[in-house]
């Protein structure tokens, strides 16, 4: 591995003590991670907008502040990559969209606008599904992004371009949302941490539904440590978001590492009955032992997420009607045909269905948290499916069980959702094909500290998050 490429693939807290020790500079940093984004992005497609002349400037700003004394943020001199459905002032932001093909917006997101004052320097933009719909990364903007570890095969989404420049080593950091599973799913697919917060964990703005309660931002990383230390600059108070939780995200730059003996795990090998291939139930299966060494105490049990779904689906198409109800009225060759088909879903929704939903959800909330009063950790399957065909735009079936629409192989992830509980995908295992398949751990409600903290020690334990791409040597361990 060459001298930038050990850069590239260092943790993003270890980047982050070099450049303030100064044995290595941001704009080195910088210019590695570029060099590693012309170097293999064109046959991933993961960073879709780039401003490479802008990241160098950023970088050599961020070392001559460095040098006048000026005080360093947490993300000093970093190289980040933010959503395309994450608008960048002055950055063009598409939205995966036809419509947004040149829009460049005036202002910055908050998940933006705070890793900005935390002293990352953004690179470009991450691809997504249009809209953000669907965990299959491609759109007729900028074509599919593919998994690293097999170019024939899906990286998931919607936060897939995210994921993928984490897993190729063009940044060392990268946010993302979830809804359905859009943080989880991709980095099971690519071998990378993501987490899902607890509702107003992490503020958004600007957003159409500030009241809504299914949809997050939150943090990628190649490790436990990186997620949690990008989630300390996102998270915190902001007036803009109603539900925004007032606890100063900093606390979550502490040391994870405790001693996890005797924590109560509930294993669900299938939530309850979902249909899981077995390759990757069989990757899963394996890591009972990890959680048994660490001293955990594993029992099979599953909550009682009736209703779940019935919730997603009424909630998702209420807040699809809403977002882009109006868009597809004025440009209806513009969309794809699920989306179509979500807004025309949740523009027949009856008050009756809608009122009943948001008491199911209730119900689902308190049934889990109800659940956590026995056990203090859910481990469960990310995805149902291996990465499958990026020429696929979703799969139909798992194990001849027919999905009913093209969310349905994600209930695994978007179950959880329904809960409101906090939940983090962490590298699990491959399959023998060389497959990356994540590890789906849930946690007490707003309990995001003891979760990573969980997953920081199931991590240390396996490495696996270590094992590169095949184009990418093994990096060593720093």
């Amino acid at each position: 591995m060459s001298a930038a490429d050990d850069l590239c693939f260092l943790d993003a807290a270890e980047l982050t003590r070099r450049i303030a020790a100064k044995t290595v500079s941001a704009t080195e940093v910088m210019s590695a991670h570029l060099e590693r984004i012309a170097a293999v992005n064109p046959a991933l497609n993961a960073i879709v907008t780039l401003d490479a002349g802008g990241a160098l400037a950023a970088a050599r700003a961020a070392d001559a502040a460095q040098a006048r004394g000026d005080a360093l943020g947490p993300l000093h001199g970093l190289p980040v990559a933010h959503k395309d459905i994450f608008v960048t002032r002055g950055m063009r932001t598409t939205f995966g969209s036809p419509l947004f093909r040149d829009f460049v917006p005036a202002a910055d997101s908050i998940t933006v606008e705070r890793q900005r004052n935390a002293g990352a320097i953004a690179v470009g933009k991450t691809n997504v599904p249009e809209f953000g719909a669907g965990s299959q990364t491609f759109n007729t903007v900028f074509g599919a992004t593919r998994n690293p570890y097999d170019l024939s095969r899906t990286c998931g989404g919607s936060s897939g371009g995210s994921a993928v420049a984490l897993a190729a080593g063009m940044v060392a950091l990268a946010d993302g949302s979830d809804l359905g599973g859009s943080l989880r799913n991709p980095a099971s697919f690519c071998n990378v941490v993501g987490l899902r917060p607890s509702i107003g964990r992490v503020p958004q703005y600007p957003i159409e539904d500030a009241w809504g309660a299914l949809n997050v931002a939150g943090p990628l990383g190649r490790t436990v440590g990186d997620v949690a230390l990008l989630l300390s600059v996102q998270a915190g108070a902001d007036p803009r978001d109603p539900l925004a939780v007032p606890v100063d995200g900093a606390r979550f730059r502490a040391p994870l590492e405790r001693d996890v003996r005797g924590t109560r795990i509930a294993w669900s090998s299938d939530l309850g009955g979902l249909p899981v291939e077995p390759a990757a139930a069989a990757v899963l299966e394996a890591q009972r032992a990890v959680f048994e060494r660490l001293g955990c105490a594993l029992e099979a049990a599953t909550p009682d997420l009736s209703g779940a779904d019935e919730v997603f689906q009424v909630l998702r198409g209420v807040t699809f009607a809403g977002r882009y109800g109006e868009l597809i009225e004025r440009h209806p060759a513009a969309f794809k045909e699920s989306i179509v088909t979500n807004v025309a879903f949740g523009r027949g929704l009856s008050a009756e269905r809608i009122a009943a939903a948001h008491k199911l959800h209730a119900q689902c909330y308190l049934r889990m948290s109800e659940f956590f009063e026995r056990f203090d950790f859910l481990v469960a399957p990310v995805s149902q499916v291996l990465p499958f065909s990026v020429d696929e735009p979703y799969p139909t079936a798992i194990e001849g069980v027919a999905m009913e629409n093209y969310m349905g192989w994600m209930r695994s992830c978007y179950l959880i959702t329904v809960s409101g509980h906090p939940a983090i995908s962490v590298p699990a295992g491959f399959t023998r094909d060389g497959l990356p398949v994540g590890i789906q751990i849930v946690g007490p409600y707003r309990d995001e500290w003891s979760l990573l903290q969980l997953a920081w020690a199931f991590e240390a334990a396996t490495h696996t998050g270590r094992r590169r791409p095949p184009a990418v040597p093994n990096r060593t361990k720093t």
